[in-house]
């Protein structure tokens, strides 16, 4: 079933054999502005669907809190989300804009002080080509083809997934539905449909995902950090193919 995460909008249609007048379903896009404990930390351009996931999961890849019981409460109004720590004097960053399209956030990466990936966590390709498969059979995106895919998945099943304008939106609401839920995120893979970059690599460090997988491109600045921090990288997975640009040993069976 799809996700009322769009809007019919009238247009007009132009093709070798004219014009003609249609309505296209386009996908929707809202400003979301984040206070924590009253404070105006960020403005996200974002679908507006599972906000408390998204919060949640921003709020984690950015160091503001620790984990999910550092919230007491999140109230979800229109176009405004609502914080409120346990801890009310929780140091805050500066304020930012996260926008929709690719390379839209703006954290500032540090490489000095990002996290090694600490996991025993494997898969083999079958699992990997099967569950972009599973991830990427979306009737939103066939419709729309306007929003990434971001997926969560162990070695059997897809735990999570989520639809967004922006893949960095995807990834932290997928990260904050496993903080929320209690999931092992050391035990997982994130799937992607959208460019790997330098910012997607940091917030898998920080969750402590160990393998970050696209059917898509790379960036030469992830693909670095990746190989200093233990993350394996995995870019271009089309039907049996795949790149494996970073730390192969979480890859069993290859020969």
């Amino acid at each position: 079933m799809v996700t009322q995460m769009y809007r019919k909008q009238p247009c007009i249609r132009v093709n070798d054999n004219g014009s003609n007048d249609i309505v296209h379903e386009v996908i929707e896009e809202i400003p979301l502005a984040l206070f924590v404990n009253g404070r105006h930390v960020m403005t996200a351009l974002i679908s507006p669907v599972d906000l408390e996931d998204f919060v949640t999961g921003f709020l984690f890849t950015e160091q503001i809190i620790k984990n999910a019981d550092d919230i007491e409460s999140i109230k979800v109004e229109e176009n405004r989300v609502s914080v409120i720590t346990k801890n009310l004097f929780t140091r805050l960053g500066p304020k930012k804009t996260i926008l929709s399209g690719c390379g839209g956030s703006v954290s500032y990466i540090d490489t000095a002080k990002l996290p090694t990936i600490r996991s025993e966590f494997s898969v083999t390709r079958e699992n990997i080509i099967d569950t972009i498969k599973d991830a990427l059979n979306s009737e939103l995106l066939t419709l729309t083809r306007g929003i990434h895919i971001i997926a969560l998945a162990d070695t059997e099943n897809i735990i999570a997934l989520s639809e967004d304008i922006g893949r960095h939106n995807a990834l932290d609401r997928v990260i904050g539905y496993g903080l929320r839920n209690g999931i092992d995120l050391s035990r997982t893979c994130a799937i992607t449909s959208g460019r790997i970059s330098s910012e997607m690599v940091r917030k898998c460090l920080f969750a402590n995902i160990p393998i970050i997988v696209s059917t898509g491109a790379t960036t030469t600045l992830a693909v670095d950090i990746a190989d200093k921090t233990r993350l394996t990288l995995i870019g271009f997975v089309t039907g049996k193919t795949m790149h494996i640009y970073t730390n192969p040993d979480r890859i069993k069976g290859l020969q």
